[in-house]
């Protein structure tokens, strides 16, 4: 699935932070903003498979399920 997100990056110091508007919580940070990119990816991907996983919980065993692809 190809999704496209908003990377934001502040200098704080150091450090390179990074969040992403449209995912609340997805967080990175790096010593580049390279750094703080890929940091940022992780967290999405992270943030996006669990709330997959729970939302996927509470569907019925008997439920008709497939996959809708949004471009």
């Amino acid at each position: 699935m190809h999704n496209e997100f908003t990377a934001v990056f502040e200098r704080d110091g150091e450090w390179v932070i990074a969040y992403c508007p449209e995912i609340p919580g997805a967080n990175g940070q790096g010593r580049t903003k390279d750094d703080a990119r890929e940091s940022l990816r992780q967290a999405i991907v992270l943030i996006l498979e669990d709330r997959r996983e729970e939302g996927l919980r509470a569907v019925p065993a008997d439920a008709e399920r497939e996959t809708v692809v949004v471009t």
